[in-house]
């Protein structure tokens, strides 16, 4: 394990700072035991209500017409932007 590593470690001092910002998000993932959890979950099978198909159908039409409301918008709307 000690030869894995250390090259685990020598493989990181080459990333970039995009890279190993990803990586730390993927480490602290498998190293949460929720996130493992949640990851494992099987997809829920129960097929969607008339309505909810509805309502889906509703908003991709509202996505693809440009009528969504931009990401910035929501990040500032809940105090993160």
């Amino acid at each position: 394990m000690g030869n894995t590593r250390q090259n685990v470690h020598e493989l990181v001092d080459l990333l970039d700072a995009g890279q190993l910002t990803a990586v730390e998000g993927l480490l602290e993932v498998m190293t949460d035991p929720v996130a493992r959890s949640l990851n494992s979950a099987p997809v829920e099978s129960e097929p969607a209500s008339a309505e909810e198909a509805a309502a889906l159908e509703e908003a991709h039409g509202a996505i693809q017409r440009g009528e969504g409301i931009p990401h910035e918008e929501i990040l500032r709307e809940f105090g993160l932007g």
